[in-house]
C-alpha cells in the first residue's frame, strides 16, 4: 500500500515552470518587439530619405520666385500743363521694381538719360489726367515703357515689372 501512495503523489504534483523561465521568455518577447519596431523606423525612414526620381523631383520642388529687386529714384519736381493760366507742380517719387541686380546697374549707368525722359513726360501731362486713379495707373505704365527704351543703339530694353509711386502731389 506504502508504494501505491507514493506514485500518485508523484502524479498529482504538477510541474510549474521556474522563474527563471518566464525571464527569459519575457526578455526574448521585448527583443523581437524591439526589432520589429527598429526594423519599421528604418524602413519607413529610409524611403522618405531616398531621393525621389527626376521627373518627380521637378514636379514636386516648383521653381522659387526671383526675389525682386526695389530700386528707388530721387523725387522729382515739374511744372505741369495748364488751361486755366495757373502753375500747377507735381512731386513724384518713384520705385522702380526689377527682377534682376544687373538691370538696376544699367539703369544707374544712363540715369540722366531716364529721369530726362521722365520729366519731359510728366511736364505734358494736366493735374487734370492726374487726379483719378485711372489717370495715375494710365502714368506709371506710360513711366515703364519710356523707361525700358533702350539707352544705346542695338541695346535689349530693360525689364522693369512695375512703376510704384511713393510720392504724388499735385499743387
Amino acid at each position: 500500500m506504502a508504494s501505491t501512495t507514493a506514485t500518485q503523489q508523484a502524479t498529482v504534483t504538477p510541474t510549474t515552470p521556474g522563474p527563471l523561465k518566464r525571464i527569459i521568455l519575457i526578455v526574448l518577447i521585448a527583443l523581437l518587439a524591439a526589432g520589429a519596431a527598429a526594423g519599421g523606423t528604418w524602413f519607413f525612414l529610409s524611403r522618405r530619405d531616398a531621393p525621389p526620381a527626376p521627373a518627380q523631383a521637378a514636379a514636386a520642388t516648383p521653381a522659387a520666385p526671383a526675389v525682386p529687386v526695389f530700386f528707388p529714384l530721387e523725387p522729382m519736381t515739374v511744372n505741369l500743363q495748364s488751361d486755366d493760366g495757373q502753375q500747377h507742380y507735381l512731386r513724384i517719387g518713384l520705385t522702380l521694381k526689377l527682377n534682376d541686380p544687373k538691370v538696376q546697374q544699367q539703369l544707374t549707368d544712363h540715369m540722366p538719360e531716364i529721369r530726362s525722359r521722365v520729366l519731359l513726360a510728366l511736364s505734358n501731362k494736366h493735374p487734370d489726367d492726374l487726379a483719378p486713379l485711372d489717370g495715375k495707373r494710365a502714368l506709371a505704365t506710360e513711366l515703364k515703357t519710356l523707361i525700358q527704351q533702350p539707352t544705346d543703339k542695338g541695346a535689349a530694353p530693360v525689364t522693369v515689372e512695375d512703376v510704384l509711386f511713393t510720392e504724388f502731389v499735385v499743387q
